[in-house]
């Protein structure tokens, strides 16, 4: 109890110290509100899900509320559930997968098990496994960040490369092929954000590793896949294949200017690579490659979101029927939200459907979202827990250190510590 107390208050001081109340009445009967960030994307989305529902159900319509940011839905969220006050919180609420766990397990019963309703064998294995707590599992999947090597055609088959020789490969061979572009071409291979770690952890959950034991112990000093992710990221350093970068803006311009040759990362920057018009037929995408070690695949995930239920919901029964109808047996739905907004979903009967096979001219004519789907049932499941944000910022601490040439165990042993302080 003491632990569950003492998260609690951390959450409660975060909340409170950088909420933005904004106000959102209850729905009255019949009328589902969502939380949502983001409105071209997970607004637009969750609109039009509605409307498939409402033309079908009349009674039932929707206020979708896509005007705060991820941070404030999370510290609103955060707050009222502190203070056991229900009082305007929606039917549904997108929260981010990593952070799943930690609201199931800090705000027991807070939530609807969906499974009781829902058959979740139909998505992504991964996705269903990330809000399963004691048996149950909570959330409606959403999108996928089911990953993938994009990288630039032309600069690859001008240093002497084509598309089967990106196709599952380890991330040593990507250091060598990366070393052969830079010398032919001039080009960098990648560019990369210190202060992100996407791509260690997309390399670890590819040997079905996290930073946590079963039982929520952590498991940072013995994690192979995590010291081998380590180890590897610091080969691009050391092979001077990396284009320092810092923040979003200059991450994303560095390779949509086409300063480097690739970039490994979720599927949702297709729509970021492609505003590119001028680039097209220029780019490729190839699975991501795999650590090398054994059980390490070529396939895995950065990011995704998922919906879940309110259990203070007075709209339950219609907020559940409403994702079990649209989100989880609408395959033309899916259809859609690819065409229109690149959404990846994680139903996996979406893929038989006509817009997942089509091939696109901007990636060489290859059927890219054919490829991400099949991808995205074989990533690895693993347990986010509760304190991934605080291991990932361990990590950060020790990665100038790391690609420096400094000792993989000792920042181990360091990530390690700092990690257990803050989970106290």
């Amino acid at each position: 109890m003491n632990r569950i107390a003492s998260r609690r208050g951390r959450l409660l001081g975060l909340a409170l110290a950088g909420i933005s109340f904004f106000s959102v009445a209850a729905a009255s009967a019949g009328e589902i509100s969502v939380w949502v960030w983001d409105k071209a994307f997970n607004g637009d989305t969750m609109r039009e899900a509605g409307a498939l529902y409402t033309a079908d159900h009349p009674d039932v319509t929707f206020n979708v509320d896509d005007s705060a940011s991820q941070d404030d839905i999370r510290a609103k969220l955060q707050t009222q559930l502190l203070a056991g006050s229900t009082d305007g919180l929606p039917d549904i609420v997108l929260i981010q997968d990593d952070i799943a766990q930690k609201y199931l397990q800090s705000f027991p019963g807070s939530f609807e098990p969906l499974s009781d309703s829902i058959d979740m064998s139909v998505f992504a294995p991964y996705k269903v496994a990330a809000a399963t707590y004691d048996g149950k599992s909570y959330s409606l999947p959403f999108d996928s960040g089911v990953t993938g090597l994009f990288y630039r055609s032309d600069y690859l088959e001008a240093a002497g490369f084509k598309a089967a020789d990106l196709k599952d490969i380890t991330w040593d061979r990507l250091v060598e092929i990366g070393t052969e572009v830079k010398a032919k071409t001039g080009h960098l291979l990648l560019d990369l954000d210190l202060n992100d770690t996407g791509v260690i952890r997309m390399m670890m959950q590819s040997a079905g590793q996290w930073y946590f034991n079963a039982d929520g112990s952590l498991h940072v000093i013995d994690n192979a896949p995590l010291k081998k992710a380590l180890e590897t990221y610091a080969k691009f350093y050391t092979a001077g294949l990396v284009k320092p970068v810092s923040g979003w803006a200059e991450y994303t311009g560095t390779f949509t200017s086409g300063e480097v040759a690739a970039v490994p990362v979720g599927v949702w920057i297709t729509a970021t690579i492609k505003a590119n018009a001028d680039q097209s037929g220029k780019w490729a995408v190839a699975p991501i490659p795999r650590l090398d070690m054994e059980g390490s695949v070529n396939a895995s995930n950065q990011g995704g979101s998922s919906w879940y239920v309110l259990s203070s919901s007075d709209n339950k029964a219609e907020a559940i029927d409403f994702l079990k109808t649209v989100w989880a047996g609408n395959k033309d739905f899916y259809q859609d939200i690819l065409i229109k907004r690149g959404a990846v979903g994680s139903l996996l009967a979406a893929r038989e459907g006509d817009a997942y096979k089509a091939s696109d001219d901007f990636f060489g004519g290859a059927p890219v979202w054919q490829d991400f789907s099949t991808w995205l049932s074989q990533i690895p499941s693993v347990d986010y827990g509760t304190f991934t944000a605080e291991v990932d910022s361990a990590v950060q601490a020790q990665l100038p250190g790391i690609i420096a040439g400094g000792d993989i165990d000792a920042a181990l042993q360091a990530i390690n510590d700092q990690a257990q302080q803050q989970m106290q």
